[in-house]
């Protein structure tokens, strides 16, 4: 089963101490924001996510073209994330 690419946000601040289960790679950008690519569908990996938080957590997840032209753009984020990126 091929890995698909997502952006994960959710509010940190909703989030338990333990951390969480991504069902997949996971690479942090900033608090409450990752990068995952999981063999789960879009729906799957929203829902086990949605349930390891808080009923009322702000959640999103959006997949991505897992190209190099598709990769999103950024600066100024976790150190390793595009290395993370390229290493798939």
């Amino acid at each position: 089963m091929r890995n698909t690419l997502y952006l994960l946000w959710f509010d940190p601040a909703a989030a338990s101490s333990d951390p969480l289960d991504l069902h997949g790679d996971g690479h942090p950008l900033a608090e409450g924001l990752w990068l995952i690519r999981s063999p789960l569908t879009r729906s799957k990996l929203y829902h086990r996510i949605k349930w390891q938080l808080p009923d009322d957590a702000a959640l999103l997840l959006a997949p991505l073209e897992d190209d190099r032209e598709g990769w999103p753009k950024f600066k100024g984020l976790a150190d390793g994330a595009l290395k993370w990126l390229r290493s798939a």
